[in-house]
């Protein structure tokens, strides 16, 4: 195994258990579950033994951090167009119809190694680490992590609702002005505001919106939920829409297409925005043509 790092224990520590000494030693493991991760896998030695969670920390003890020599991981060839990247994070626009993470090989993440370039950061993660979550049929802007202590930092800023998000959907209907929704999700609070952006006349379904929607908390399926439950669901929801309004092959109509947010090292205030996909423009022209 390669030695990352060497830390020796000050004279004047007091006793602590190696799992709490550890936390904020190193910018290797900058949390607690990262250092009882790699207490456990065998990377943290004490005085050359293989150290335990439970070890009680004395004052001149040699702590040594080893890297992690599992073999690389395997790589999901997608095309992901970036938006933005540094040597600590990265934006990136997720296609539709692509989960952001889970226990199988066609995911975001597990592609992410192959399109975002290695941080040169002694707490680089070998498989950037997505910081939030989309639905897989839901596209757009995906904020990555690609060291711990970013994906520490980011954490924070997601529980703290310090990242603003914003989302464009075609919904079934017509949607005058703008306003709020506030029906509780499976018993807990929600609240989703929502402007109108265009309005078309639809042979097919009365009328199609384009809305701009800004979640103010983050429930799962938030948005399809509120605007279903509203009597406008979103063109191409399967789960809470209404049968007539999937068209085959293109999917959910809903799209993240803004991001704003302090970067967790340089404080600078990133406001990153895109358009939607084509789809979008295209579906409310046809619409328009075959009523007309």
């Amino acid at each position: 195994m390669k030695l990352l790092q060497t830390h020796q224990v000050p004279e004047d520590t007091v006793a602590e258990r190696l799992s709490d000494y550890l936390v904020g030693k190193s910018l290797h493991l900058p949390s607690r579950k990262s250092v009882k991760k790699a207490i456990d896998r065998g990377l943290v030695y004490v005085d050359g033994k293989e150290a335990e969670t439970g070890l009680w920390v004395q004052p001149g003890q040699l702590i040594e951090i080893m890297a992690n020599d599992d073999p690389p991981p395997r790589i999901f060839t997608l095309d992901i167009p970036i938006i933005y990247e540094d040597e600590y994070l990265a934006v990136v626009n997720k296609p539709s119809g692509i989960p952001v993470s889970g226990n199988q090989f066609r995911t975001i993440q597990q592609a992410l190694p192959g399109v975002l370039r290695p941080s040169p950061l002694p707490d680089a993660l070998r498989i950037p680490r997505p910081a939030h979550r989309l639905d897989a049929a839901t596209s757009g802007l995906l904020l990555i992590a690609k060291t711990s202590t970013a994906a520490v930092r980011l954490g924070q800023l997601f529980e703290r609702r310090e990242v603003e998000k914003s989302y464009q959907a075609i919904v079934i209907g017509k949607v005058l002005g703008g306003g709020r929704f506030r029906e509780k999700i499976h018993g807990q609070e929600a609240e989703t505001s929502y402007e109108s952006l265009e309005i078309v006349p639809s042979r097919r379904n009365g009328h199609l919106s384009l809305l701009q929607l800004h979640p103010l908390t983050g429930r799962t399926h938030q948005l399809r939920i509120h605007l279903s439950e509203a009597g406008h669901p979103i063109m191409g929801d399967k789960i809470y829409g209404t049968p007539g309004n999937v068209y085959l092959g293109k999917g959910l109509f809903l799209c993240a297409t803004g991001l704003t947010f302090a970067h967790p090292f340089s404080l600078e205030n990133m406001n990153i925005e895109i358009d939607p996909p084509n789809k979008f423009r295209l579906l409310l022209e046809r619409e328009k043509r075959n009523f007309s």
